[in-house]
């Protein structure tokens, strides 16, 4: 019988194994050993975890295991000691052909709905018919977005700076566009007829920046 407080389980989890207990002589020497207990239904070693999990036919065979081999010892004639330690796992349910799993203990496939997320896809349902897709949306710019965009029209104009967004009570964000050509004078482009071998009037408003001649070394006499 399980402890006060403790699931039953028909279901045994050996940790703490060696990688080279992995071999088949070995693993059949531990399969043969825990066999004494009981009938043993499934046993699946997982070298990667260095765990085996094995499945008894019934709960008294797994705690007969429990006390008699937690912690289990093996001393080899040649090198260390391995100390296996041995758990309660959760139960698992025992299916055969006189009392087959019921659907809950099986695999399911997933809904009709999701076989088409499958590839390939599986074959559409009795009845299916094509659906006619919606056309798409024919506003060119969806209410919220449009919202915004009028939140950043020019409120004010002080000068050459245009308030898009002002703070409350002066403490917050605001948003300002600022010209920094605002204090030249505007030259509008006007289109001038040029001949060859006048000064271009297009090119007389802008003057590059003087740049500053390299230092030279100066040799004394």
């Amino acid at each position: 019988m399980s402890p006060s407080g403790v699931q039953p389980t028909n279901s045994l989890i050996i940790t703490q194994v060696p990688l080279n207990f992995f071999e088949p002589i070995i693993l059949r020497a531990l399969r043969e050993y825990f066999a004494v207990y009981g009938e043993i239904v499934h046993w699946v070693p997982i070298s990667c975890l260095s765990r085996i999990l094995l499945v008894y036919n019934d709960v008294e065979s797994v705690e007969q295991a429990k006390v008699s081999s937690d912690p289990l010892v093996i001393r080899p004639a040649h090198g260390a000691q391995s100390i296996l330690r041995v758990y309660r796992a959760e139960p698992n349910p025992i299916s055969s052909p006189s009392s087959p799993a019921s659907d809950d203990q099986l695999l399911k496939p997933p809904p009709l709905e999701k076989n088409f997320l499958i590839s390939p896809p599986g074959s559409p349902p009795v009845g299916w018919e094509q659906i006619r897709e919606e056309p798409p949306n024919s506003a060119a710019l969806a209410e919220d977005l449009i919202a915004a965009l009028n939140k950043l029209k020019c409120r004010e104009k002080r000068g050459s700076r245009e308030v898009l967004l002002e703070p409350e009570d002066g403490i917050g964000v605001g948003v300002y566009v600022e010209d920094c050509d605002g204090d030249e004078p505007d030259h509008e482009d006007k289109e001038v007829e040029w001949e060859y071998g006048t000064p271009n009037l297009s090119l007389m408003h802008w003057k590059p920046a003087p740049t500053a001649l390299p230092p030279v070394p100066v040799a004394l006499h």
